[in-house]
């Protein structure tokens, strides 16, 4: 065995059993790959990708070939019953893959596990180049579903040749399921008023995309929202009186309220119509035979329209009977139903009338959680899926450690109460500022832990081998860094929209944000008792900024360390070779700076701060640091475009303007 510190070479998911050899085999400069027809890879894209890697990693052409007629020295091929033994099971995904001086073999028990074995081999290539380490690996998934989730709707409508090559990495790490969020970002037939200016996906996108994704051995499930998460929706004029607050339809567009106030009133039986026209026509466009109605965070359920019928019934046998029509329907139609689990395990009298076929889609997103809630669903027989997050939403630069102690706790709970396996979701909250590449990191936890997560992996070592093995990084310090970054997170763009959303428009205080932020939502009661009237917006921004009092404090130090990572981080990312995400790590860095001064700016505008401590600016800078706020916000913009369409790109500008424009107004 090679000793680990040796290693200059690592392979995600790290494989369950690997003997490393003393010697090194030469990839020949004119080789061949050789796949088996019996693969069933209909164009030879397996053999293809270690093609493309090897003539990107050494230089050299090779050539294809299949059938027993023509050499190969990489040969893919399936198993007979001889290849795995019982314990193995012939579990689906399972490969073994062989390098010696005789050539390289790849074998699996199916389809998927000869793609498993090539994505190992194509990490090896990459790492090696024409030299690659004597070895045997056998392995297999401990989760038959590796799962991603990515919203694409909330901000941010990805392209389509973004999305593809999204794909392409959730294959190198062997992921074999993917679902796109959809609200309102989907061009349905009748319903342009909804995703008119959203830059929606369309049926063409979709088929072309589920082909592409089938190619790559991974399930392109259908997704969308059919009962909360209607805030676009219910904001129509031909839609409104389907919602559970139509009176509310005209308020102003607010990245909060689109969090919270977006529930289908399904006590009108035309609410149902709605929902089984969208899951009609969307899986049409679908290979999968699994559909997510999603049905989360019904927030107004019950407290508007329906109030009366929830009276009446409950909510919980109001949100019952309403999912379960759904899933009836679909089930009808030979369709899995699937969505999401909040509000049945809030109300786990729910759970009890589940089909045998539905899936719940149980969310935990908290570093710490327990695993209480996925023995709940498990005791009572349910299926379910487990889903941890990226930890990306509402910042600019991910939050890594959590993503790390969040990934890392659920899987290990989902294999431990017999969950069907892993959906890592990626969330783009408050207009999906989060650049979808610096959920990288966090796909790749979701990608080891799926696959072993009883291993005893520490998080700086993983930390390491993403860097080598996704950045190309010899230092393998590229991911450290950038999770060195985001702890200098002090003032993010949570707490800016948060600040900025607190004034409804006509200078009083919006409740309804007030209501989401904790300082305030106590208060809020406390203070109309107290005064007799409302709080104004002045009163509640200045309650928020001196909450953050301790926070504030932190900022000079925390720009000074995420200046020493931006210097730390260049040459290393110089020799990476991927301006991309070079750009991107940058442009996020950039704006975290400038989000730390502002916050630092207006808590000496709310008097929390000091003048005499503002470090190397001082309140006639205000002006100044406006000026780079939009400055800045062009050349987000542009990275903006290099992975997603215009969207609601206006959004995220017209916060940014704001924000400029107060600084303006307190430098008077």
């Amino acid at each position: 065995m090679a000793s680990e510190n040796t290693r200059k070479w690592a392979i995600i998911p790290e494989p369950n059993s690997m003997t490393v050899g003393e010697g090194t085999v030469l990839l020949p400069y004119a080789g061949r790959v050789n796949e088996s027809i019996a693969i069933g890879d209909g164009d030879f894209l397996l053999a293809h990708q270690l093609v493309a890697d090897i003539r990107s990693a050494t230089g050299t052409d090779w050539d294809i070939a299949t059938g027993d007629m023509w050499s190969g020295f990489i040969r893919l091929r399936i198993a007979d019953s001889r290849d795995f033994d019982s314990q193995d099971g012939g579990t689906a995904g399972a490969y073994t893959l062989t390098i010696n001086t005789d050539g390289i073999t790849i074998t699996g028990c199916d389809f998927e596990g000869v793609r498993n074995g090539v994505q190992t081999l194509r990490q090896l290539i990459r790492q090696n180049g024409a030299v690659l380490p004597e070895l045997q690996i056998a392995d297999a998934p401990a989760c038959q579903i590796r799962g991603y989730y990515l919203d694409a709707t909330r901000g941010r409508v990805p392209t389509l040749a973004w999305l593809k090559q999204w794909a392409d990495k959730l294959c190198l790490y062997k992921y074999n399921q993917l679902q796109l969020y959809i609200e309102h970002t989907f061009a349905f037939d009748g319903m342009s008023e909804t995703w008119r200016g959203s830059s929606p996906l369309t049926p063409a996108d979709t088929l072309e995309f589920d082909q592409y994704c089938a190619n790559l051995g991974i399930e392109l499930v259908p997704s969308v929202s059919t009962f909360g998460h209607q805030y676009v929706a219910m904001r129509t004029q031909e839609l409104r009186e389907l919602g559970e607050f139509p009176e509310d339809a005209d308020r102003p567009f607010s990245f909060i309220e689109r969090m919270r106030h977006h529930t289908l009133n399904v006590a009108d039986d035309r609410a149902f119509a709605f929902s089984a026209q969208l899951v009609d026509s969307y899986l049409q466009l679908f290979r999968s035979k699994r559909f997510n109605i999603c049905a989360d965070e019904t927030f107004d359920l019950g407290k508007g329209k329906s109030k009366q019928e929830a009276q009446r019934v409950g909510v919980a046998a109001l949100y019952a009977t309403y999912v379960g029509k759904l899933c009836e329907h679909l089930s009808k139609q030979g369709r899995e139903p699937m969505f999401w689990g909040d509000i049945a395990i809030e109300m786990p009298e729910i759970l009890e009338t589940l089909p045998n076929n539905v899936t719940l889609l149980n969310w935990q997103y908290d570093p710490e959680a327990t695993d209480e809630k996925i023995q709940l669903v498990a005791q009572a027989g349910a299926k379910q899926i487990v889903c941890p997050a990226v930890w990306g939403w509402n910042a600019l630069l991910p939050r890594i450690d959590d993503a790390w102690n969040n990934i890392a706790r659920i899987a290990r709970y989902g294999i431990d109460c017999g969950a069907e396996g892993m959906l890592v979701t990626d969330w783009g909250d408050f207009g999906h500022v989060n650049d979808p590449r610096m959920a990288v990191p966090g796909m790749i936890f979701g990608a080891q832990y799926a696959w072993n997560p009883a291993g005893d992996t520490a998080e700086n070592d993983l930390l390491e081998r993403i860097s080598r093995v996704e950045y190309g990084d010899c230092s393998a310090r590229f991911v450290a860094l950038l999770r060195n970054a985001s702890a200098q997170a002090v003032f993010t763009w949570r707490e800016l929209v948060e600040y900025l959303e607190l004034d409804d428009g006509t200078g009083n205080c919006n409740t309804d944000v007030a209501q989401t932020i904790p300082c305030l939502a106590d208060r809020l009661v406390d203070h109309l008792s107290d005064c007799g009237n409302a709080m104004t917006v002045r009163e509640a921004r200045n309650r928020m900024m001196r909450n953050m009092a301790t926070t504030i404090e932190r900022i000079p130090q925390a720009n000074r360390a995420l200046q020493q990572c931006m210097v730390d981080i260049a040459p290393i990312a110089a020799h990476m070779g991927n301006p991309g995400i070079t750009a991107a790590v940058r442009i996020a860095m950039e704006g975290q700076l400038l989000l730390n001064r502002v916050g630092f700016a207006l808590a000496e505008a709310h008097d929390v701060r000091d003048a005499h401590d503002a470090g190397d600016w001082r309140p006639s800078d205000y002006r100044a640091l406006a000026r780079e706020l939009e400055c800045w916000c062009e050349a987000y913009a542009k990275e903006w475009n290099a992975t997603s369409q215009p969207s609601e790109l206006h959004r995220i500008q017209e916060t940014v303007w704001k924000a400029a424009d107060e600084l303006r107004r307190i430098s008077k």
